[in-house]
């Protein structure tokens, strides 16, 4: 099953923590990432929300398939 576009926004929230960046999407739990870079860490909190995405969509899926 083909999916339409959709465009997301979320709210990225980063910290310089010592020597590590932290970073989180304040509306999606679970999104959070570290990285020694603040480039870094905005990849891998984008790579993050969009894995959660495509997971919650898939269970959704399965939910109403009854699978």
């Amino acid at each position: 099953m083909k999916h339409p576009t959709m465009e997301n926004s979320f709210t990225a929230v980063y910290e310089k923590i010592d020597d590590w960046y932290i970073g989180y999407a304040q509306e999606l739990p679970g999104a959070n990432v570290q990285e020694r870079t603040l480039e870094e860490a905005r990849e891998s909190l984008r790579e993050a929300i969009e894995l959660i995405l495509i997971s919650n969509r898939e269970l959704a899926e399965q939910q109403l398939s009854g699978f």
